[in-house]
């Protein structure tokens, strides 16, 4: 592999491991680990540590949790929340462990841009599936949820074999997270605005001389 490929690959497995991430963390580090322990892949120095069959095991355990977590309308809202706190700083950690000990520079620079494409990418599961547990059937649900399983799957595989392919829909997932982050802000702010007030007006006690003072004059019967 010449420099260039090389710089290619590593950039690819950096913004792919950092994505994944984002969505299905648990999923990223056994398929990361699979793969390398099973020679598919060499993986960076750093992330060597991925292929113990106790980080796998550990990591297929947690997924498995995730993966009926995930498909439960309510429940995954509050995973996801939960996992802000989790998937972000992993992604951080992974990008900056693909590029391992190039330079004290570049491991910062993996990072920080590891974070922040982690952070996009949970937002767009996460708001999205707010919206989706709107609909009062979980046929939605459970299709995004196989959706993200393949697609974090696929795309770490599509990252270490055919890097330059991943970089392009890279690119096409970044447009469209652009587009499409302020409109799920939008909706979901519209979506508990709509709760707030409907659980407000229910919870209001009514009382018999609210509704005599409320009532309008028209109201009184015909003589």
């Amino acid at each position: 592999m010449d420099a260039y490929q090389q710089v290619i690959a590593t950039i690819a497995l950096t913004m792919g491991a950092s994505w994944a991430s984002g969505i299905n963390l648990y999923a990223t580090i056994a398929t990361l680990g699979i793969l390398g322990a099973t020679g598919n892949v060499t993986l960076p120095e750093q992330l060597m540590v991925l292929q113990s069959p106790l980080v796998i095991g550990s990591a297929g355990l947690m997924y498995l949790v995730e993966f009926f977590a995930d498909k439960t309308p309510g429940v995954d809202t509050g995973w996801d929340t939960i996992h802000t706190f989790i998937r972000i700083p992993a992604g951080v950690i992974l990008a900056a462990g693909v590029v391992g000990n190039v330079s004290p520079a570049l491991v910062v620079t993996a990072g920080i841009l590891g974070g922040a494409v982690s952070a996009t990418s949970h937002l767009v599961k996460a708001g999205s599936r707010v919206l989706i547990n709107a609909s009062p059937e979980p046929f939605t649900n459970w299709t995004a949820s196989f959706i993200e399983d393949i697609a974090v799957i696929g795309g770490l595989y599509t990252a270490l074999h055919y890097p330059l392919l991943f970089l392009i829909l890279f690119a096409v997932f970044i447009g469209l997270a652009i587009w499409l982050l302020p409109k799920i802000w939008r909706a979901v702010k519209f979506l508990f605005a709509k709760l707030r007030s409907l659980f407000s007006t229910s919870s209001r006690p009514v009382f018999p001389e609210q509704i005599e003072t409320e009532s309008s004059p028209d109201d009184k019967p015909i003589q």
